[in-house]
C-alpha cells in the first residue's frame, strides 16, 4: 500500500462528508425537475413527461458518479515487484464523457496519460477507472487534466506523470458559436516531463502512435 497524505486523505474525506450531508433527498430533485420542465415552456404532467423528471434523477446518478467514488481508493493498491522496469507505462485513448460546469452540457473526448515509475506500479485498469471518476464530476477540462495527474501524482510518487485531454465541447458545438468539430487540448505534465524534454518527446510520440 502507498503511503498517502494525511491532508489528501483528510481532503477526500471532508468533501464525502459535506456530500452526505448536503445533498437533497430523491423527491427534491425530481421536484427540481418538474420545475425546469414547466419553465421551459412544457406541461410536466401531460403524459410523455411524467416519467421524466425519474428518468432525469436517475441518469443523474450515474453522470455524477463520480462523486460517491475515491480517487485515492482506486490507485491505494500497488505493486512493489516491477522487476527492472524503469520506462514509462503509458495510456492513450482513453475516452471520457463528463460534464462541463458552466452549462451542465456533455463534453466528450480522450484522455492520454504517462508515468515514469519508481518503485511502485498500479494496475492499468485502475488509471481508466482514475479518468473515469473525475471525468464524473461537473468539470472545466482544465482542471479535470490537473486532478487526473496529481493523483498519481499524490500516490504512485513516480518520477513523472503526464496528461494530455482532448475533448469537444457541447456548450460550444451545440448553443452559443456552434463550432462542431472544434477540439480543446489541455495538458499537465510534472517530474521528468516536465524538465526533460526528451521524456516528453518521447510520450508524445507513444500517443501519436509513431
Amino acid at each position: 500500500m502507498s503511503q498517502i497524505p494525511k491532508s489528501l486523505r483528510r481532503l477526500e474525506e471532508e468533501r464525502n462528508e459535506a456530500f452526505s450531508r448536503n445533498r437533497p433527498d430523491r423527491a427534491a430533485a425530481e421536484a427540481a425537475v418538474r420545475t425546469l420542465l414547466a419553465w421551459a415552456g412544457d406541461d410536466p404532467d401531460r403524459e410523455g413527461l411524467l416519467e421524466t423528471p425519474a428518468r432525469v434523477v436517475r441518469s443523474f446518478e450515474e453522470f455524477f458518479s463520480g462523486y460517491r467514488q475515491s480517487p485515492i481508493e482506486i490507485l491505494e493498491r500497488t505493486f512493489k515487484e516491477i522487476g527492472d522496469y524503469d520506462e514509462m507505462v503509458t495510456l492513450r485513448d482513453i475516452i471520457l464523457q463528463s460534464h462541463c460546469e458552466h452549462h451542465m452540457v456533455p463534453f466528450t473526448g480522450k484522455c492520454h496519460l504517462a508515468y515514469l515509475p519508481d518503485k511502485r506500479i498500479v494496475g492499468i485498469s485502475k488509471l481508466a477507472r482514475l479518468v473515469e471518476v473525475y471525468a464524473r464530476r461537473l468539470q472545466i477540462q482544465e482542471k479535470l487534466t490537473v486532478q487526473i495527474a496529481d493523483a498519481i501524482s499524490t500516490v504512485l510518487q513516480p518520477k513523472g506523470v503526464a496528461v494530455i485531454v482532448e475533448a469537444e465541447h457541447h456548450c460550444m458545438t451545440a448553443r452559443g458559436v456552434q463550432k462542431p468539430g472544434t477540439v480543446t487540448v489541455t495538458s499537465h505534465m510534472t517530474g521528468s516531463f516536465r524538465k526533460d524534454p526528451a521524456t516528453r518527446r518521447e510520450f508524445l510520440a507513444m500517443i501519436r502512435g509513431s
